[in-house]
Parts: C-alpha cells; structure tokens; sequence
C-alpha cells in the first residue's frame, strides 16, 4: 500500500459511490478507515518498528519489555539497521520478520500499531499512511518537519479514529508529572517564565566537497521519501541529516521540542505562541552543516514567555543558569514570583525559594511508561487518555519549527545584538549576556560563522498561521512525486 495524493483521491472516489449507492456522502466515505483486525482485552498488539538505529533501538527494547505487546516487524531503508538488532531479538521464540520497504508493512491488516524513529522528514507522510492503512501509530519527536504537517497529521488521526501519540517521553514520567503538577499549584507563586535548555556539545560534520558514501544495500530512493532524491553532500548519509534542513531540523527541533513541551506544559499553554523571535548560528566551525547549533528563541504568548537555549559548543564555564540547573546539558527551569522548579533530567525535579531552601523534590520514572500509556490509549480508543496526543506534539513540534523559520528569514548581526521581543525581561537579559560570553570563550570567528537576527514574527494561534508571507511559505513544503503528504 503506497498512497499518494493521487492514489488517495482514486480511492476517496470509489468509496463515494459506494457511499452514495447506500445513501451516504462523499464526506461520509472519505472517513472510512481501513479494515483493522479486532483485538481483544486479552490479545497482544502487534507491533512494527520502522527504523532501526538510534532512537529505533529504544523502541524495540521497549516494546519488546512491555506486556501487552509484540514485535511482529521491522523494517529500515539500510539493511545494516536490521543487523544492528539482532542481539536485541536472539532469545525471542518468534523473531520478527525484516522488509526493507515499510509499505509492506502497512499492507499487512494483522499489524496493528506502526512505531516510527525514521528521519524528521518522513514522519508525518508515514504517519498519516499507517493511519489510512488502519494502524495506530507511535512517532517520534519532533512528530512533523515543518509547522504545517503537525496540523495534517492531527486531523488524518481525528478522521479516521486513529490513536497516535508523540515521543516525548517525560510527559509519563512519574517524577516529572509531580514536578509540573507542583509547577502549577501556585506553590512558587505565579510561573510567567518558563528555560528550556540544551547545552549538548553538537561536534561539526566536517566539511567536503562530495556526496555522502551510500550504504551498501541501502534503498536511497526510499530513505529519501518526500524529500528531493539527491545525495547530500557530507561525510556520512545517517544521523548527520539532523543538520541538514532538508531532512532535519537542528537541535532546536531535535533535542529541544522535548524541553519546549515541558516548558509550555508548565506554563499551561496548549497553542502556539503569538510572537516569535530567534538569534544564533552554525557557529565556531564551517561543515556541511545548514542549521543553527547555537541559538536562543523566544517564544510569547500573551502573558507567558518561553526561552529556548540551545548551546551546541563546549560549555568552558558553567554559567549562573547552568549551576542552577543542577548541571550542564538538558533541563528546564520554570521562575515564579516565590520560588522556581528544575527538572535536571527526564523523570526529576526540585523546587527552591529564592533563599535557597529546597521546598521539594520528585524522581521516578522510565521510557517504558510513555510507550504504556500508548497502549492504554489503543486499548480504550480515547486520545484523551493520551498523555501526548498528536495534536499537543504538534504544537511542541510546531513551535521549534517557527523558531528556525524565523532564523533562517534572519539577517546577520554582530556579536551582543539583541532582539526587541521581551528586552526587558530579566531572564531574557540574563539569558543574552551568558549566551554572548559562551561565544566569546569559544572564540567564534564571526566573519567565518555569522550570527544571525531572525526575524520576529507574528503569529495567529488559531490558524496557525504568520502574518509574514515568507514565514508561511516555509511553514510547509514541496513533496516529492510519489511522496507527497495527503491533505485532509
């Protein structure tokens, strides 16, 4: 089963007169799912992993470990990620079998859930096929490579009757629940300011002039999906299409949509932001590279603030905001009139006033019960009981990508620009001020790697929309003949 547009329209077409020949609607037959296999309260789902290396391994392992379910399936464009699998399924009594092209899997109506850590750019046109396929699906973060897909996937999910939950894994956490749960009592006082910070060394790709060696066996046509079939020109095809705009978004759209998920979930925000502003660079190297690895974002809704920090280069000197976090890498920091919340990590957190004074503390938690709380959800077939639906991945998603839209519309600046989006917050000054000393004790070459201003944008939470033509003309993207997403 390869739907494209064209296949979709075909299908859509017949299933209306169908429809109609039993007095029904061209609407009513465009939302008749697939035919899905009944399951039990007692039979185990069967499950395909596509995708197979890094963050793959995590799903096999996960599903493999969770009760209710069984791996029938994998399948990844390399047949090198099936082999790097092979230890994780040697004592399995019925090992799942491999298919290089995941299309078959999605025409096999005995699997009932597709779990996807595939490239950013396939995720949503993946999404949406396993779900007009009949499945139930389980996608990674960030769940969309643009703003637009995150809104398709959603609605595709809410036609069809499909369960589908984002990847951000400490939505489930026991200990960052109580954290949030505690970042919401009022017990800080009122929380206006939310810090999602990536301080994750990010080392260059290195720099060359000829398109990436391809794995022997690999089927490029297909790892390519909805982008354009071209090589890209770097040292190594996998992993380091994370710095690749065509089919990855940076780490603010890599590590860091699971920091701005938790960020806004602390500050109670379930829609996008109405203004948007992003400063930052491929800074301190030249490579192959085309997304920004050092850049701070501010995101504003009416009366919050978000402010993602994302620090790709050695971090020399642990800042004021990096001691408080209780180290140096991920974590997220939310400031109230009383006191402020740290989560160091995925599943903790602890509260201090601004004496000092722990007031709690929280712990607990494994990504076991993310992938548990799915199946809970396709058990009961309600996305309320979802702790990430699509629809708040897609915003979590959403906001990373009009961050890097409002960068890549950016012109250069020197070093200590600053935006005029909350210039004044104190947090936001504090933020700038470590953001530009970092720089400096790295010593960037800033005729060699310009930093650049985005440009501040506008946007309408409702229609998900900017004001800026050229804002929305990267909110989407051209897919390739054979690939494209279907709208609803």
């Amino acid at each position: 089963m390869h739907f494209t547009r064209r296949d979709f329209v075909g299908q859509a077409l017949a299933l209306a007169a169908a429809a109609a020949a039993r007095g029904g609607s061209a609407n009513d037959a465009a939302a008749v799912p697939a035919a899905t296999r009944t399951v039990g309260p007692n039979d185990k789902l069967r499950v395909a992993v596509i995708g197979l290396s890094g963050r793959g391994g995590t799903h096999v392992g996960e599903w493999l470990a969770n009760p209710d379910a069984e791996v029938v399936a994998l399948s990844d464009c390399d047949p090198a990620g099936f082999e790097k699998r092979r230890l994780q399924l040697k004592d399995l009594p019925r090992p799942p079998r491999f298919e290089q092209d995941f299309r078959r899997l999605l025409d096999d109506k005995s699997i009932d859930i597709i779990s996807i850590a595939t490239p950013n750019h396939w995720h949503a046109v993946m999404s949406v096929w396993a779900m007009q396929a009949g499945k139930d699906v389980y996608v990674e973060k960030p769940c969309s490579h643009n703003v637009e897909e995150g809104r398709v996937i959603t609605q595709w999910a809410r036609k069809l009757g499909r369960i589908c939950q984002m990847g951000a894994q400490s939505r489930s956490m026991t200990g960052m629940r109580q954290a949030i749960d505690f970042v919401r009592s009022g017990k800080i006082g009122d929380v206006k300011v939310a810090h999602a910070l990536c301080f994750k060394r990010r080392k260059s790709i290195g720099l060359v002039d000829t398109p990436a060696p391809l794995p022997p066996g690999i089927d490029f046509d297909l790892w390519a999906g909805p982008a354009p079939k071209v090589v890209p020109i770097r040292k190594n095809l996998h992993y380091d299409w994370h710095w690749d705009h065509v089919t990855g978004n940076g780490d603010l759209g890599n590590q860091n949509p699971h920091e701005i998920d938790k960020g806004r979930w602390g500050l109670g925000k379930s829609e996008l932001p109405k203004r948007v502003v992003s400063i930052g660079g491929r800074l301190g190297y030249r490579d192959n590279g085309d997304v920004a690895n050092s850049q701070v974002t501010l995101f504003q809704w009416d009366d919050a603030l978000l402010i993602s920090d994302v620090r790709g280069l050695e971090i020399k000197t642990p800042p004021t905001i990096a001691r408080k976090a209780g180290k140096v890498g991920v974590a997220n920091i939310w400031w109230g009139t009383d006191g402020y919340v740290v989560t160091p990590r995925y599943n903790s957190g602890v509260a201090f006033d601004y004496e000092g004074n722990e007031l709690a503390q929280w712990s607990g938690g494994t990504d076991q019960l993310h992938f548990a709380n799915f199946v809970t959800g396709v058990r009961s077939r309600n996305p309320a009981d979802l702790h990430l639906d699509i629809e708040q991945g897609h915003i979590s998603s959403a906001i990373a990508h009009i961050g890097n839209v409002s960068w890549t519309l950016g012109e250069v600046v020197p070093l200590g620009t600053r935006p005029t989006l909350a210039a004044d917050d104190k947090h936001v000054l504090e933020t700038f001020a470590s953001f530009d000393a970092h720089l400096s004790e790295n010593d960037v070459d800033f005729a060699q790697t310009p930093l650049k201003l985005g440009r501040e944008l506008t946007i309408d939470p409702q229609t998900e929309r900017s004001s800026d033509p050229a804002a929305n003309a990267l909110f989407s993207r051209e897919y390739r003949q054979g690939f494209e997403l279907p709208r609803v």
